[in-house]
């Protein structure tokens, strides 16, 4: 094997500055790590680290079976739809998806607590769910005006002509 077949660790592509950003980022992870790991048992009281760890096996569970699924559904969705999807109306359209699956999330057990009833009416005073629909609304408006100005400005760069063909 020469050395010109070796297959390089790194892409060709890849410049001096990407490898720095890449080892600083994974030296400040593994520091944010550290600081996460020292944080938990110095202000954790051992007796919760069973519902910590609960928690932290539910939130990867969510996003397994909950989050990924349904940005590759709406994504296929969104690609069968039209006969050519540009790639950025994609990511607008997976990100909508994203921030209002992950706020749905968090919304969730309020409307399951409200629905079973407090003893203090002050804890959960809102109509939760009625906010949430309110939430995809405005996302789902958002993300349209998104795309239509995105469409907007691209249309437009394409059909100015070019200062060089006169």
């Amino acid at each position: 094997m020469t050395a010109s077949s070796a297959a390089p660790s790194v892409p060709a592509s890849t410049g001096r500055g990407v490898r720095v950003a890449r080892a600083v980022l994974l030296v400040v992870g593994v520091a944010l790590i550290g600081l996460g790991g020292y944080v938990l048992t110095d202000t954790v009281n051992p007796t919760r680290y069973g519902g910590l760890l609960v928690w932290l096996i539910g939130s990867v569970i969510v996003h397994d079976a909950v989050l990924a699924p349904l940005v590759v559904a709406v994504s296929l969705v969104v690609r069968r739809a039209g006969r050519r999807v540009r790639p950025a109306v994609l990511a607008i359209v997976q990100t909508t998806v994203i921030v209002g699956a992950v706020l749905s999330i968090v919304v969730v057990p309020e409307i399951i607590a409200k629905a079973k009833g407090t003893k203090n009416d002050t804890v959960l005073p809102f109509d939760y769910g009625a906010r949430l629909g309110v939430l995809w609304l405005v996302l789902a408006l958002l993300a349209a005006a998104t795309i239509a100005v995105y469409l907007a400005v691209t249309r437009r760069q394409k059909v100015r002509p070019e200062a060089d063909q006169v």
